[in-house]
């Protein structure tokens, strides 16, 4: 007999852009969720939040997140100049 215990943990980001007074402007940002079992990661998710409404999950492996923080670096770079 084999026995197997898994610990899930499942973490969830959410980013969203600051309220705004003006009406026309709804909520919108990202979700990012990862699931790790026994401290390994089983995949990344995120999901776009316009308003009410969130899109498909889109899962990315490590290479697509790697790059996307490599994009994120640089546009980041550009708003503090």
């Amino acid at each position: 007999m084999k026995r197997i215990v898994s610990n899930i943990q499942n973490l969830g980001f959410t980013i969203m852009n600051a309220v705004s007074d003006n009406k026309k402007v709804r909520p919108a940002g990202i979700i990012v969720d990862q699931t790790l079992v026994n401290d390994v990661s089983q995949g990344v998710s995120i999901r776009l939040i316009n308003g009410k409404q969130r899109s498909s999950a889109v899962k990315l492996d490590k290479a697509a997140l790697t790059d996307l923080q490599a994009a994120l670096r640089e546009v980041l770079e550009k708003e503090d100049a």
